[in-house]
């Protein structure tokens, strides 16, 4: 198996800035349990680069560095500001009609790193949900969280009542071709999900750069996401 290169995750780059579309299954920073995190790649590269935002581990996706402490502390003020617009792609479990909905719930961490809502000591916390397709008995959901909670958009999806597919903290489950494909044939071997982790993909991120220009910055489905939505849409349509 090819070594994970830091350049080939690279879809955007300038003087200040780089963007990569960070693969699931590795942490933005230090993990505990693993010695490899973006981090400690892009140090390899650029010793002097900075992360400006965090991406959770089993969610894949456009991560924004700052190659310079001056485009860090320019990043950082817009994140602190709320001033960056940030997109998220998830398949979640039933049919939605989501229109720039709001969901405006406290969030709180609790024991073991899982969060819930709590409306007396839990934190602001606010997501804008819109469908982007539905299926029979899924739908693609676009995200855009104003706040920066831990696992918030997850959360009030599961609030929502419409949790990630195969995210099994909040109550999304797994995805088999069996469940969608009529007349499915199982075959020798036991049949796996569709996808191996939540459905969560951070589709694209605007910031203004240090000329306070707009800089918007997709990054393309992984290859997993695309399966998921190319089987959806073969046997699940409507």
């Amino acid at each position: 198996m090819k070594k994970l290169s830091f350049r080939d995750l690279i879809v955007f780059e300038d003087a200040d800035y780089l963007a990569i579309n960070k693969p699931d299954g590795i942490s933005t920073l230090e993990d505990k349990a693993e010695d490899t995190h973006i981090l400690s790649m892009a140090k390899q590269v650029y010793p002097d680069i900075q992360v400006c935002h965090r991406i959770d581990k089993d969610t894949s996706g456009v991560l924004v560095l700052a190659k310079n402490p001056a485009a860090y502390k320019h990043l950082s003020l817009q994140f602190q500001n709320r001033e960056v617009i940030k997109i998220y792609h998830a398949v979640v479990h039933g049919q939605t009609e989501f229109k720039n909905h709001l969901v405006d719930v406290q969030l709180i961490v609790k024991n073991q790193g899982i969060v819930k809502w709590d409306t007396k000591s839990g934190k602001d916390s606010k997501t804008y949900l819109n469908t982007l397709q539905n299926f029979k008995s899924y739908s693609l959901v676009e995200c855009n969280p104003t706040t920066g909670r831990r696992h918030q958009i997850r959360v009030h999806l599961k609030f929502s009542n419409h949790s990630i597919v195969a995210d099994t903290l909040y109550e999304g489950e797994p995805i088999y071709l069996s469940q969608i494909k009529r007349k499915y044939k199982p075959g020798q071997r036991e049949e796996k999900p569709i996808i191996n982790r939540m459905a969560l993909h951070a589709r694209s991120i605007r910031f203004k750069g240090l000329d306070n220009e707009d800089q918007t910055i997709e990054a393309p489905y992984p290859k997993d996401f695309f399966v998921l939505l190319k089987q959806l849409n073969k046997y699940c349509n409507i």
